[in-house]
């Protein structure tokens, strides 16, 4: 029986990261992954692959409706799907080949198959021809990640009934598409088939989208989404979904009117809870919350001796990068070392156009806490980069402390702000102030300036608009 030091479940974001850090670290680690590929939900059906439509339907939504304003003359525009989906294809294709290539440079050794403990510090793999080995191991990490919830009046069909997995792979756009929750992953994939010509709607039960964003911004963003063609219907609990000659219809009820929607296709996105099942743990005493998520200490480890576990498994939002920094901790944790993440400092994104990022706490939750706090606003419409890119849409907002300036959150609404957001979160990760921040030179025209801009703003120093 082949022994190591860490044996990794699951080969997500959060898993092949601490693969490559054990393997960096000079310990002994095998991954085992159930799936052909390596790279989780994240590189092979999710995030990746998403962002590669993403941006080819936003490069056609361009040429349809944008480029005559810079002078660039495109007639009739129309979209190859089968072209955007291969180019789609490629990229996951692309990485996922290169996660591979890491584990031989880190010398992990991968195993394809179910893992499931049978034991503290034993773990069985089941391939898909059906043979099984067992490994010994000092360390066992679980990173298996979460899966779409289903809801029971809306089983996924993978046809008409769809989750994010189906959404990303159809033939053709869907004439009506349904989208039952406004989050990330609903407002992203509305956005897609928006693009590409579809009339999308989407049911949100709660009062407004984007839950655990800034409220403020979220709700520009639905103004900004409305223009462009979709259609919201929030605080409408969905009741039921049936199939009839192969097209949905859903029942809903709104401020106690019934509602009836038709689709060609139905996108469930009410969120997403953690595989964690199926995979031993429980028959050897680990620990789960009500919410079936596996109990951890700060360390990352479980109440059993030699488990740990990070990413989606556990407490804390769903993301990739969340996932990627607890998995590099847990392991240096595991070799002896010091490990840590700052979860006030974890930035979270919506990738339509334009984007919505937001890091540390929102303008509701100062109010809720009754923290003494100041508000610095700068819009790109006073941005010289953002209008000369024609994208002068959004606002840079910034919540610091009243007395000590210390930057408590930052909320970007603009087509570049998942890349914006990185300086406020370094901002915030080494405890600075937003005087920090503004006294700190950005280049001239830059996007940028407009995050200075908004730091100085907390202070009413802001020199592009008129402070008030």
């Amino acid at each position: 029986m082949e022994k190591f030091d860490v044996v990794i479940i699951g080969s997500g974001p959060g898993g092949y990261v601490a693969a490559i850090r054990a393997g960096q670290l000079g310990l002994k680690t095998a991954i085992i992954e159930k799936d052909k590929e390596l790279g989780g939900t994240c590189l092979n059906i999710g995030c990746i692959p998403s962002k590669a439509l993403l941006t080819s339907s936003d490069h056609f939504s361009f040429a349809k409706k944008e480029a005559a304003k810079h002078g660039i003359v495109i007639e009739n525009p129309r979209v190859d799907l089968p072209t955007m989906q291969k180019r789609k294809d490629k990229v996951v294709k692309t990485l996922t080949g290169g996660v591979r290539q890491l584990m031989k440079t880190n010398k992990v050794m991968v195993l394809e198959g179910m893992g499931a403990i049978t034991a503290p510090g034993k773990v069985s793999v089941k391939s898909s021809a059906g043979e099984t080995q067992e490994i010994e191991t000092k360390n066992i990490v679980i990173a298996t990640g979460s899966v779409a919830i289903e809801l029971p009046f809306a089983k996924f069909d993978g046809k008409t009934i769809v989750s994010s997995t189906e959404a990303l792979c159809f033939e053709e756009a869907p004439g009506k598409f349904l989208v039952i929750g406004a989050g990330a992953i609903g407002l992203e994939l509305g956005s897609v088939w928006n693009r590409l010509g579809s009339e999308v709607t989407m049911l949100e039960f709660l009062p407004r989208i984007a839950l655990g964003f800034d409220l403020e911004l979220s709700n520009l963003l639905q103004r900004a989404l409305t223009a462009q063609g979709i259609k919201f219907h929030l605080e409408t609990k969905v009741t039921g979904v049936k199939i009839e000659n192969g097209r949905a219809i859903a029942s809903a009820d709104k401020a106690n009117e019934k509602l009836t929607f038709e689709a060609d296709k139905v996108l469930v996105s009410v969120g997403r809870k953690p595989f964690s099942e199926g995979l031993g743990a429980e028959k050897v005493g680990v620990e789960f919350d009500e919410r079936k998520r596996i109990k951890v200490d700060k360390h990352f480890r479980t109440n059993v001796e030699g488990i740990y576990a990070i990413g989606d498994v556990i407490a804390g939002p769903m993301l990739a990068h969340k996932a990627e920094d607890e998995g590099i901790a847990c392991v240096e944790i595991i070799a002896g070392k010091s490990g840590h993440v700052n979860y006030g400092a974890i930035p979270s994104i919506i990738y339509t156009n334009p984007e919505l990022a937001g890091v540390g706490i929102t303008e509701d939750q100062a109010k809720e806490k009754a923290m003494n706090v100041r508000i610095g606003k700068f819009p790109f419409r006073a941005n010289g980069r953002a209008l000369a890119n024609e994208d002068a849409e959004g606002v840079v907002k910034f919540i610091a402390d009243a007395k000590t300036d210390k930057i408590l959150g930052a909320h970007i609404l603009q087509h570049a702000a998942s890349e914006l957001i990185a300086e406020p979160t370094s901002v915030i990760e080494f405890g600075g102030s937003s005087e920090d921040l503004g006294r700190t030179t950005h280049s001239h025209p830059t996007l940028s300036e407009a995050v200075k801009e908004a730091a100085m703003a907390v202070e009413k120093r802001a020199l592009h608009i008129v402070n008030r």
